[in-house]
Order: C-alpha cells, then sequence, then structure tokens
C-alpha cells in the first residue's frame, strides 16, 4: 500500500508540478533534486506533505545536510542503491524497494549513490510547516 502511494506521489506530482522547482541548495553536481509534490494537509493545519525527487548520476552524492526542525521525512529508493548515514548510526545500502525515515533534526551525514556505474534515485516524503521553503540545509 505504501509503495502504491509513492508511486502515486511521484506520477501525479511530476504531472501536476509540471515546471517544478529545483532544490539545488543541497544539490551538487552529481544530484538532481526536484520537488514533485506539494500540498497543504487539510487536517492538519499549518503543515504540507512536499515529495522531492532525488536523482543521483553514477558515483553521485549530496553534501553532508539537516532538514527543517519541522520535517519528518520517509524515504523509498525507487531505482538502483543508495547509501545513507543519520546522526553518526551504521552506513546502511538500501535497494530499490526499501525505505528509512528521519526525525526532525536529525543529521544526515551520508547520502550516495551506492554504485559507481549506475544510476540511483530515491523519493522522500516530507511532512513539513507549509511555510516552509528551505528543505535542506548543507553543512
Amino acid at each position: 500500500m505504501i509503495k502504491q502511494m509513492m508511486t502515486a506521489v511521484v506520477l501525479f506530482g511530476a504531472v501536476l508540478v509540471p515546471g517544478a522547482a529545483q532544490a539545488s541548495d543541497a544539490a551538487d553536481e552529481q544530484a538532481k533534486i526536484t520537488v514533485v509534490y506539494d500540498h497543504k494537509l487539510p487536517n492538519v493545519p499549518g503543515k504540507s506533505l512536499k515529495g522531492v525527487l532525488v536523482e543521483y548520476g553514477p558515483g553521485g552524492s549530496s553534501p553532508a545536510h539537516t532538514h527543517p526542525s519541522s520535517a519528518f521525512i520517509y524515504a523509498t529508493v525507487l531505482t538502483g542503491a543508495i547509501t545513507s548515514q543519520v546522526n553518526g548510526g551504521p552506513i546502511i545500502t538500501y535497494h530499490a524497494g526499501e525505505n528509512f525515515s528521519e526525525n526532525p533534526g536529525d543529521h544526515h551525514s551520508v547520502s550516495a549513490n551506492a554504485s559507481d556505474s549506475e544510476p540511483a534515485s530515491l523519493l522522500a516524503v516530507f511532512v513539513v510547516d507549509s511555510d516552509e521553503k528551505t528543505l535542506t540545509t548543507p553543512e
């Protein structure tokens, strides 16, 4: 059910937001970050659901970063494999179909494509304050 919901967010978000803004403040030249969905939650005043598609080329990565203190993030790897480390915990490689979450204020020190030869992508779904414009703050 969750996998179907995430797929729907990507597909419908790409249609609903055709000129989706680039959230490139945390991306280097090897990562493409696109807001594909942004919708206020009608039953949670002041909160929105924002879908962010992260696409890494072979060997691509994002710099260490944090997210807004109001943000809870649920991420699903869509293609390839993503290496991740949060709050100094173990470095974990997630493969297509696997997921992880980040709590408000977590420090994401490693976010990278696990492959040097194949692309990888993930969908990060944020529950965040509606007025929040900066979703990622690099170190």
